[in-house]
Parts: structure tokens; sequence; C-alpha cells
């Protein structure tokens, strides 16, 4: 149940019980108390808080009371706002904060930080009063009103809880303090009224707990006043006459009393006193009514006031409201002729029936004969369920009815008063002789037709508002009244049971409701009052109306008490020798329990045995079974180790052509890098030939340039030589110009021939560092495959090594191929012999190559020697033959370009046929490592 941000300090709940209010600072739910659900939330501002929301007491409106005096009343089932209170005058404006509402719901007390009282009238929705509570009063802090039981909810004393710890009890009527609790040294803290208003808990502030009766509190206020009428009795002895009257009247002015408002009311019931007749004392109840005047409003109103009829009634009845007396009864506990009234007369409310087998109970430790009287339970139900919430008000007006309208009731005991039937039936045959007869002739008496009437007090064929109608009347009139009704109820239902003629039919008719006024019935017991003659009338058999006296109850012994003794003998003898019978049974039924629990061990003991024996042939059978499938199981479990064996073979069978398959892999990949690496070189070595070939197409280039070079200088000469022809006349001249010139040329073609042979020197460098550069190249290369070589070897010595291991740990499963394993590692150390003894062969054809590399390179440095000094010889000496000189050097250089493409082919082709020569070896290893069966464990 959340909702609430703050802490709640109200918890309100419907008179039905089945909603509740919660209410805190800021907000207040209504819940269902049936499913626990929240049906409405009232939100409100901040600024505005809640004071209070509560319900109505019997009623179905919700009252919210907010911290700015505004007040909201609403209908709890639709939330529709009734009415708003107006706000109070100015004058006496105060800061509600504790709230009290009456029984009846119909007056509002609120209160707060002041000493003033504001009460509304919600009927009105107005401020009708404004009470003030003394000064020493500043702060008000709880409110609450005082319940009385004939106050019809209309509560006149408030209770008043202020900031000095006392709280103050008054009339809010009379505005008088009535009595208080609590003093300045022992405060209240808190206080709270029992709901029918007799104790008041108050919690101290010393931390006590005090229990106060509102009884002995208010045993001053509750006396009853002096009567209004007063007798005026004659003298004992000396009699006035009128001259001794006369004489007595003083003479002079008469003084006549100041006109007050008390003084009119005591003369007008002087004067009433003097002008009418004398009432009797019997006329004069207490609280000050009168019955005369009752009786008068009754028939006037055909009942007395809803609101005032339980004060009416008590007043009538003239209750004593002997606590003590009545306390002593109640702790007598319930009778033991009513312990099991539940099985006899079942009633829903717990309540209730508890109630009536206390007012039970109290009757029986009364008077002895109640324990036995059958229609007890019927006659006190009706006044039980109206009294329910004060039981001593029960308990003494059912014992004066029991004393003064069941008169003569008992004589007879345990038979029905034959006495008052009779006179019922006499009251009948005078009034309505014809129903009479027709009650003779269907063997109908009245038993039958009285009886039931009586026992129940009418409750069975009346209904709640008739009832209390009729014993309006009832309580108002002589006991006779009562008989007389029953002789009414039967002349007024005449019509209807003349008409019937079966006993059932008349038994039902007198223990159910019929469709018949009330007030008619009323009206003819009246007639009958009044028209009966006095020789049948019951007035001269029952007795006058007799209270119950106050203190002690009156003893009840008007019934023939050797019959209740002798009853009550006889009901000790049978209860006597029903325990000795109950004993008896019991020691049987004892005894036939042992015999049967033995004869139950017995059979349990055989049903023990049988069902062991059978458990024992279903435990062998379950061996067997279970046995059987253990076999079964175990051939499972054979046929699985073997699927798991073969399914393990074939893996392995797999691991071992993964494992070959990857090592031939490896070695394509091996022979693929290596044909990857030889076409690298041969892509080298024609990218070297192109070089080269570039290289002499540039050399060409530049011969051809210089044998233009050299033709243009031939022009020149031939020109020199055509001018000195030419010139004869300056032959002097020209001879000089023609050895300066000789001798110019000489110097430039010394110059010249340097310079190729600078070139050519240059060329044969080169030539030489690229020869040191492919040696180097071949160098590394077999370095290079040496460490391959190296590297296969220590992966022979690994798988060696891994086969080693794994015959040793398997030495028990390969101990017959140890043989065939040994042949095998001869072969292959011999093989690897072999093959060392290859590698050795291939270094030795590697040096001899290599040597014959070097001696090649040296006879081509040789060869580029000798040709460049024939040349510069040559030069020296041809210098017009320049066309033959340039075709020699491009032949030299044509012999020598075929010569290296020579060598690289032979290197290819040697080259070719090792890589050829490897994979063939590579390839019988791998076929025989497939063929030889110890492999099958890598």
């Amino acid at each position: 149940m959340r909702g609430h941000e703050s802490s709640v300090f109200s918890i309100s709940v419907h008179a039905s019980g089945r909603y509740a209010i919660t209410t805190s600072s800021d907000t207040a739910q209504l819940w269902d108390l049936d499913t626990f659900q929240r049906k409405r939330k009232l939100n409100i501002r901040q600024s505005v808080g809640i004071q209070k929301v509560f319900f109505l007491p019997l009623s179905n409106t919700i009252l919210s009371c907010f911290k700015d005096n505004s007040i909201f009343a609403w209908e709890c089932d639709t939330l529709f706002c009734k009415y708003q209170l107006p706000a109070p005058p100015e004058s006496s404006s105060i800061i509600y904060k504790v709230f009290a509402v009456t029984r009846d719901g119909r007056i509002l007390a609120a209160g707060g930080k002041s000493n003033h009282l504001h009460l509304w009238c919600l009927e009105a929705t107005q401020l009708f009063r404004i009470i003030q509570m003394p000064t020493k009063v500043r702060a008000i802090r709880h409110l609450e009103f005082l319940p009385d039981s004939f106050d019809a909810g209309s509560n006149q004393v408030l209770g008043v809880l202020s900031q000095d710890g006392i709280m103050r009890f008054i009339n809010v009527q009379t505005c008088k303090l009535l009595f208080e609790i609590g003093s300045l040294d022992e405060g209240i803290s808190t206080s709270v009224i029992s709901p029918h208003g007799r104790y008041i808990a108050s919690i101290m502030e010393n931390g006590s707990l005090n229990i106060y009766s509102v009884q002995a509190l208010t045993q001053e206020i509750n006396k009853p006043p002096p009567p209004l009428v007063k007798v005026i009795e004659d003298l004992p002895k000396n009699k006035l006459n009128a001259s001794d009257v006369k004489m007595m009247v003083p003479s002079g002015r008469v003084q006549r009393p100041t006109k007050s408002r008390d003084s009119k009311i005591q003369t007008r019931i002087l004067k009433q006193d003097l002008t009418g007749t004398f009432e009797n004392k019997e006329n004069e109840l207490s609280d000050g009514l009168n019955k005369k005047r009752l009786q008068i409003l009754l028939k006037g109103y055909g009942e007395y006031p809803t609101k005032y009829r339980m004060f009416i009634w008590r007043a009538l009845l003239q209750l004593p409201e002997n606590h003590t007396a009545f306390s002593s009864l109640i702790d007598k506990g319930i009778h033991e002729a009513f312990i099991n009234l539940q099985k006899q007369y079942p009633i829903k409310s717990r309540k209730l029936l508890r109630v009536l087998q206390r007012t039970l109970s109290a009757l029986a430790h009364w008077s002895a004969i109640f324990s036995d009287t059958p229609y007890l339970p019927l006659l006190a139900f009706p006044f039980v369920k109206l009294f329910q919430n004060n039981q001593l008000i029960c308990f003494e007006v059912v014992a004066t009815l029991i004393i003064n309208w069941c008169q003569h009731w008992f004589e007879y005991f345990p038979n029905p008063p034959i006495n008052i039937l009779s006179i019922i039936e006499n009251i009948l045959a005078f009034h309505d002789k014809e129903l009479l007869q027709h009650f003779i002739a269907h063997d109908i008496t009245s038993q039958l037709y009285a009886w039931p009437l009586l026992e129940t007090v009418f409750s069975e064929v009346l209904t709640r508002e008739e009832w209390l109608k009729l014993f309006d009347n009832v309580f108002s009139n002589h006991p006779s009244f009562l008989l007389m009704t029953v002789v009414a109820y039967n002349i007024c239902s005449r019509a209807p049971l003349l008409n019937c003629t079966l006993k059932d039919d008349f038994e039902y008719f007198f223990h159910h409701r019929n469709n018949l006024d009330i007030n008619v019935v009323i009206r003819e017991v009246y007639h009958l009052m009044e028209t009966t003659p006095a020789h049948i009338h019951p007035d001269n058999v029952l007795d006058v109306f007799v209270a119950l006296t106050k203190g002690q109850y009156p003893i009840f012994n008007q019934y023939p008490k050797f019959i209740v003794d002798y009853q009550t003998q006889e009901r000790e003898r049978i209860r006597k020798d029903e325990l000795d019978y109950l004993r008896e049974r019991q020691a049987v039924e004892d005894m036939h329990a042992e015999v049967d629990q033995q004869r139950i061990k017995d059979e349990a003991w055989y049903q023990k045995q049988e069902l062991l024996r059978k458990a024992e042939e279903t435990r062998r059978e379950m061996l067997l079974q279970e046995e059987e499938k253990m076999m079964q199981q175990r051939q499972r479990l054979a046929a699985v180790k073997r699927e798991l064996k073969i399914k393990e073979l074939y893996l392995q069978d797999a691991a071992r052509r993964r494992f070959l398959k990857l090592q031939q892999d490896q070695r394509e990949m091996e022979l693929q890098r290596l044909d990857d690496e030889i076409e690298r070189k041969v892509q080298m070595r024609d990218q070297e030939i192109a070089t080269t070939t570039k290289d002499l197409e540039m050399r060409q280039l530049e011969l051809e340039s210089q044998k233009r070079l050299y033709e243009k200088n031939l022009t020149s000469n031939q020109e020199a030589i055509a001018k000195e022809i030419k010139e004869d006349a300056d032959a002097y001249r020209r001879k000089v110009d023609l050895e300066e010139h000789m001798f110019h040329k000489l110097i430039e073609t010394g110059q010249t021939q340097s310079r190729k042979t600078q070139k050519i020197i240059e060329e044969n460098l080169a030539k030489a560092e690229q020869a040191c550069l492919n040696t180097d190249w071949q160098i590394q290369n077999l370095h290079r495959q040496k460490s391959n070589d190296l590297q296969r070897n220590e992966g022979y010595r690994e798988v060696a090594n891994l086969l080693r291991k794994n015959r040793r740990k398997e030495s028990e499963v390969l101990n017959a191929m140890m043989e065939e394993e040994a042949k095998k590692w001869k072969e292959a150390e011999e093989k690897g012999f072999h093959l060392r003894s290859e590698k050795k062969a291939s270094a030795l054809s590697d040096e001899s190559r290599k040597w014959f590399l070097q001696q090649e390179m040296s006879a081509a440095l040789e060869h580029a020697e000798n040709p460049c000094n024939k040349g510069e010889l040559i030069t020296l000496s041809l210098l017009t033959s320049e066309n033959s000189t340039a075709s020699n050097i491009k032949f030299c250089f044509q012999v020598s370009l075929n010569r290296k493409t020579r060598e690289w082919d032979s290197m290819e082709q040697n080259l070719i046929k090792k890589v050829r020569n490897l994979r063939q070896r590579l390839t019988e290893q791998a076929r025989e490592r497939c063929r030889t069966p110890h492999l099958l464990t890598m």
C-alpha cells in the first residue's frame, strides 16, 4: 500500500469496514480493504497542506480539512463535492489543528492554538456556536465526544485536552464544565474514550496509563433533578377550615415577585397543580419524564422518536444500572447450560452470539430456572440484538420484562403457562367466538396460536420497525397489554386464519411474517383494553409494573421450586450417570482401541512382512534386470570402444596422411622457391646481357662519331694541300704552316690515343668488377644451398629424435618392428653418407668451376690487355685507317660477349640438372617414407 512520500499520520476506516483513508502532509489516498488497492488519490498544491481527512460516522461522507482552514465534504462512492464550509469570522479566526464529530455526524468541533472552540452544524453548513474555554487554556491538543447509549448519537459532552495536560469535559449545549481529569503535576499526553462511553484511557506524561470510570466521574452530575410536582399532605391532627385560612392571610399590600423566567415557570406549574387533579407517583419517571405525557405523545404519533427511544425505554423501565451486581454475574462466566448455544442457535455474527451467551448466562446465574427455560434465547434475542453494544442495559431490560410482562409464566414449569393461555383464550372467546370455534374445530389450542407469539415476543412475525413500535406501546402500558396484543393479532388476522384448515398452515402462520398492519393491531389492542369485561380482564391477574431494585437485583422465585430442584437433582443424577456411562464407555472404547490397535499392529506386521517379501522379490528381479542391463551396457561399451579405436586409427591415418601431405607441400614449396630463384637469376642475366648490348650500341655510336671526325679532318687536310698548291708564292710560309699543322696534329693524335687507351682500361676494369660480382653471387648461392642442406639435415635429425621418442613410448607395440626399423635406419644412414659424398662432390665441382672461371677471367683480362697494345700501335702507325681500327675493336667486344654468353648457358644447364636431381631424390625419399610402416605413429 505505497504512494505516500511523507509519513502517514492519520488512518480513518469506513463504518462498513470496506474502505480506509490514509493521510499524510502531502496527499490522502482512498483504499479498498477487500483488494488492498488504491481507488483514488487526493492531490493538492504544495503551499496548502492537509490537516486531516476522515469518514463521518455512520455515513458515506468524507471530510477533508486543510491547513488554510478550508473544509470540504465529499461523497465516498462518486467523490462528488457535496459542500464546503464557509470561512469562520475574523473576530474568532483560528488555525484548525484538531477535530471531533458526534456519533450521528451532525456536529463538527474544531480547535487549534486558541482557547476558542468552533461548533459547526454540518447539515446547515454553518458555524452555530463558539465556545470560549477558561483563560488557562491557550491551545487545544485533542478533541473527542463522550458517547452515550441513550442519546442516539447526538453527543452532548465534549472532552477537550489542552496544553496544560488537563482534559476538561464540557456540555456543548449548556457550555458548563462537567468534570476534568489530569492535573498540572500529572498531565495527560493523549487520551481515548471507549465506544460505549464507560471508560477513558489516558497515557500520562510520566509514561503511566490511567483508566477512568465515566460513571464515577459523572455520579454527582447524573443525579435526577427534584420533581416539579410536590404533593401537599394534610396535617396529621388539626384540619384547617376556611376561617383559619382567612386569618392567616395578612392585610396590606400584596407583594408580587419579580417577573423572571423561573418564576413564570414556577407559577404556571403551581397553577396547574391547583386547578388540576393530583397525579400519582407512578407517573413520575426518572430523568424528569412523565409517563402520562409519554402515553399521550405515543397515541398521537404511534411511536417514540428513534433518536430518543432508548432513553425513553430506560426511563419507562426505570433501569437501576447496577454495574457491580451485573459485573458479579458476568464474572461467573458462561453458564454450563449455554456453552453449546451455537449448536442449537447458529448465529452468523460471533459478537452477537457472545453477547447472547453472556446475557443468558447472567440470567441463569441470577435465577436457576432460566438455565432450564428452553424459550429464553428466543425471548432475549431481539433485545440482545438491539442492545448488543450495552450488555448491562440489555440484561436489565430482559430481567424487567420477565418480572413484569412474564408474570405467572413459570407456575406450570416446564410446561407452557396454562393460566396465561387460558386468559388469552377467554378474551378471544369474548371478542371473536367464531375464530375460537374455528380453532377448536381444527384442534388448534392456545399453545399453537398464542404461545409462539409470547415466547418470541413477536420477533418472528414482525419486522424491526414494527417490533420497536409495538414495544413502545408495551413498555408504556400495563403488563396485560402484551396478552391483549396476542388476542388482537389473532383477531386482525382472522380472515387468513379462517381459511386455514391444516395444522401445518397454522404453525407456519404463527412462526413467519404476515401481511398485517401493526398500527391496526395496536389500535385493536387499545380497543380490547377498554372493552374487555373486568372479570376476564388480565389486569385482575397481573400486578402493576415493578422496577428492578437499586444496588442488588431482586430475588426471582416465582416458579415451582420443587420441580426445578427435582429437575436439578435429576439433571445432576443424569449427569453423574452419564459421566459413569461415559467413563465405562471410555474404558470399553480404550479396550476396543487397544484391541484394534493390537490387531492393526499385527496386520501391519503381517503386511510389512508381506511387503518385505514382495520387496525382496522385486529387488531380486531388479538385480537381474540390472545385471542384464549391465551386460547390455558392457556390450554397447565394447562396441563403442571398438568404434572409438577404429576411429582413432582412422584419425591417426588421416593425421599421417595430412603430415605427409604437409611435408610434400613443403618440398613443393621449396622447389617452387628454387624455380622462382632460378627464374629470377635468368631474368637478371637477361637484364645484364641487354645492358651490355646497350653499352655496345652506345660504343658503336661513339666510334661512328669519331669516324665522322676523322673524315672531317681528312677533308680539312686535303683543302690545306690544295691551298699549298695554289699558293706557290708563299711556299715558305705554307711549309712553315704545314710543319706547324703537322706538329699540332701529332700532339692531338697523341692525346687522342691516350684517351682511347684510358677508355679501354676503364672498360676492362668495369668488366673485371662485373666478373667479381658474378663470382660473389655464385659464392652466395653456394652458401645458400649449403645452409639449405644443413637445415634439411637438422630437420632429418629432429624427425629421427621424434621417431626415437615415439619408439620408446610405444616399445610394447613396436617390438615386432624393431629389426625392420633398424634396417631402415641403416639404409637411411647409408643414404645420408651417400648424400654427404654427393655434397662433397658438388663442393669439389663448385671449386673446380670456380677455378675454371678464375682462369677464364684471367685469360680474358690478358686477351683484353693484348688487343689494347696492338690497337695502340696500329693507331700510331696508321692514322688514316680509322675504319679498320673500329672494326677490330668491335670484333674484340663481340668475341668476349659470345664467350660470356656460353658461360652463362653452361651455368644455367648445370643448375637445372642439379634442381632436377634434387627433386628426384626428394620424391624417392617421400616414397620410401610412405612405404615404411613405423611412420604411422607420427
